[in-house]
C-alpha cells in the first residue's frame, strides 16, 4: 500500500524537485505557525525593511565596503528572506537569526506547501491557513518582477532576463532544479530566460550581453556578494553604468544581507549614527540576538563565554564555516582573525521542536518568511535533528509550514 509519504515525496520529484530524500530531504509531517506570532513578524519586517532603506543607515553601513556597494540602487529584492528561532520553551519571544536578500528555496517550498495540503485531511485542513497553489504563486513571483522591472526601466523591458549563479553550483548544487523551474514558468509568460554563470557573459559598449542577446535583468544567486573575482567584470560594467537590472546586488548585500550588520541591529551603541529610533530599537533587540563582530578587544569576552555563542563566518552562506561553540576557543579566533577569516558570534536561540510520528526522535525546527514590501508571501521551514547544526539529511529535511487559518499571506501588487 502506497503511503502518503510515498505519495508526496513522488508528487515532488514529478514537479521537478530533485530525488527525495536522496538529493534533498522533505519531512513529511507539518510546522504551524500562530496568527499571532506571524503578525508580529510582519511588523518586525516592516521595520526592518524601515531602518535598512534610510540614507543614515546605508551611508554608515557602507562606508567601508568595497567602493561598488556604496552607491545606492533601486532594485528591491523579491526573494527576500528572513529566519527566525521559536524557542521551544517559549516560542512567542521568536528571533532573527539571519537575513538572505534571495533565499534559495522559494519554488522548492512552494511546492512542499501545496502539494502537502492536498494531501492533509479535510479535518486536518480546516486550522490551516491555505497555501498559494504553485500556479498562483508563480503568478506572484511574476508579478514582483514586473513591478520591479517597470520600476527600474520605466517600462517592461526589451532583452533578455538572465538567472545568473556561480558555475559549480549550475552543475552539482541543490538548487540548479529550481533555477529551472524558475525559468522554464517565466518563457511560459512568453519572456526570454537563460541561466548562466558570470563567465560565460561579456559586454559592449557597457552592455551585459549573453550568446549575442542583450541582458536587462538579472537574478543574481551567486555568493561571490561583492563581485571580486574577474568573472563580474562585465556585469559590474553594466551595473555601474545603470544599463541592467540586478538583485540582489553589492548594494543591497551590504546594507541588509551582511552578518556585520546583525550587530549593529541588536545592540544600541550605533543608534543614534544609525537613525534608528527609540521605538524601533525595542523591537530590534527584543527579537535580535545579541551578535558581535569578532575583534582583538573583545576576542577573550567573548571566548571566556564561548557555551552561549555560535559563531558564523561573516561571509559564509549554507551553514558554511559555522563553529560551534565547542570547537572554538582563543586560540582558534585568533588564528582566523590572523588570517583574515571574519566571524560573528551570535547568543544561542533555541528552536521548536516537532514530534515526528512513528519516530523515537523529534526534529528541531526554524521558520523562514518571505516577504516583498513588507507583505509576507510564503512560509517554510527545516528540520534537524541536531539541536544546534542545520543537517537536513533524512529523518530531517524542509518542511510543509502553514500558518493557522486567519492570516493572510500576500495581497495584490498592483
Amino acid at each position: 500500500m502506497v503511503t502518503i509519504k510515498e505519495t508526496f515525496w513522488s508528487a515532488l520529484t514529478a514537479a521537478g524537485m530533485p530525488e527525495i530524500p536522496e538529493q534533498f530531504s522533505v519531512v513529511p509531517f507539518p510546522q504551524k505557525i500562530p496568527q499571532a506570532i506571524l503578525r508580529e513578524i510582519t511588523t518586525f519586517i516592516e521595520i526592518f525593511e524601515r531602518v535598512t532603506t534610510r540614507k543614515t543607515w546605508w551611508q554608515k553601513v557602507t562606508a567601508s565596503s568595497p567602493t561598488i556597494a556604496r552607491f545606492p540602487r533601486q532594485e528591491v529584492c523579491f526573494f527576500s528572506a528572513w529566519d527566525f528561532h521559536l524557542p521551544w520553551e517559549r516560542p512567542g519571544d521568536w528571533q532573527l537569526i539571519e537575513f538572505n536578500d534571495n533565499g534559495s528555496g522559494l519554488l522548492y517550498a512552494g511546492l512542499i506547501n501545496a502539494i502537502f495540503y492536498q494531501l492533509t485531511s479535510t479535518s486536518e485542513r480546516r486550522c490551516l491557513c491555505p497555501p498559494k497553489t504553485f500556479p498562483l504563486l508563480n503568478d506572484w513571483i511574476a508579478q514582483l518582477v514586473q513591478k520591479e522591472a517597470q520600476r527600474f526601466f520605466g517600462t517592461f523591458p526589451p532583452g533578455l532576463f538572465l538567472i545568473l549563479d556561480d558555475a559549480p553550483s549550475l552543475q552539482s548544487g541543490k538548487f540548479q532544479w529550481e533555477l529551472r523551474l524558475m525559468r522554464d514558468q517565466w518563457r511560459q509568460r512568453g519572456w526570454p530566460v537563460e541561466i548562466a554563470s558570470p563567465e560565460a557573459t561579456y559586454s559592449q559598449q557597457q552592455r551585459l550581453y549573453y550568446k549575442g542577446q542583450p541582458v536587462s535583468f538579472v537574478v543574481n544567486r551567486s555568493t561571490d556578494f561583492f563581485w571580486t573575482s574577474k568573472a563580474f567584470s562585465s556585469l559590474n560594467k553594466a551595473y555601474q553604468a545603470g544599463l541592467v537590472y540586478v538583485a540582489p546586488n553589492p548594494f543591497t548585500y551590504a546594507t541588509r544581507s551582511d552578518k556585520r550588520l546583525l550587530e549593529f541591529l541588536s545592540l544600541p551603541h550605533w543608534d543614534e549614527d544609525l537613525g534608528i529610533e527609540a521605538s524601533e530599537r525595542i523591537l530590534l533587540s527584543a527579537h535580535i540576538p545579541e551578535t558581535y563582530l569578532i575583534r582583538e578587544d573583545n576576542l577573550e569576552a567573548i571566548a571566556s563565554d564561548k557555551q552561549e555563542f555560535f559563531f558564523k563566518p561573516l561571509y559564509g552562506f549554507a551553514s558554511r564555516g559555522v563553529l560551534p561553540s565547542s570547537q572554538v576557543g582563543k586560540t582558534r579566533l585568533r588564528r582566523l582573525l590572523k588570517k583574515g577569516l571574519s566571524y560573528v558570534a551570535q547568543k544561542k536561540v533555541s528552536k521548536s521542536l516537532l514530534p515526528v510520528p512513528n519516530c523515537s526522535t523529534c526534529l528541531w525546527t526554524d521558520l523562514r518568511v518571505w516577504a516583498y514590501d513588507g507583505n509576507i508571501f510564503l512560509l517554510s521551514g527545516r528540520g534537524s535533528t541536531d539541536p544546534e547544526r542545520l543537517d537536513l539529511t533524512y529523518p530531517g529535511g524542509w518542511l510543509p509550514t502553514y500558518s493557522h487559518r486567519g492570516f493572510q499571506l500576500g495581497v495584490s501588487l498592483f
